[in-house]
């Protein structure tokens, strides 16, 4: 017999250094997660992607049991990483905080592929552009 689900949880959280304070407990903690043993398994799966914001899908059954799916980090996340800038741009339509290469954004649609959904590489790599245009980068042909 398949455990009842009771809700579906997702968080944002800094890869391998979740705690089991806020914003974690407060989300968690009314539906009766072991926080400390969520926190131990979230890191231990995140640790190598240290320096990320991680994307996490919390399935919690009303057993108090619980699964979770990890995800890849957001796109604007990468974005930041690969042109190494500290943030997007306030005013993204007037100043530019910098360009990216097709190979870069290639790059980036290929590792955030399987959560996206965009049946090809092309379509995935549209929307990357989007989300690049909306932070003040530009993207060179």
């Amino acid at each position: 017999m398949a455990k009842r689900v009771k809700i579906v949880v997702k968080l944002q959280l800094p890869a391998g250094k979740a705690t089991p304070q806020p914003p974690v407990g407060t989300v968690l903690g009314p539906h009766g997660i072991n926080l400390p043993m969520f926190c131990k398994e979230y890191n231990e799966k995140t640790s190598a992607m240290a320096g990320s914001v991680v994307p996490v899908e919390i399935t919690i059954f009303e057993d108090r049991s619980y699964t979770f799916i990890t995800k890849t980090p957001p796109v604007t996340d990468l974005i930041r990483k690969e042109l190494n800038i500290p943030k997007g741009s306030g005013v993204p339509n007037k100043t530019k905080v910098g360009s990216m290469t097709r190979a870069q954004l290639r790059k980036i649609a290929e590792s955030k592929m399987k959560d996206l959904n965009a049946n090809t590489i092309e379509a995935a790599e549209n929307m990357i552009e989007g989300s690049a245009r909306s932070m003040g980068v530009t993207i060179q042909n």
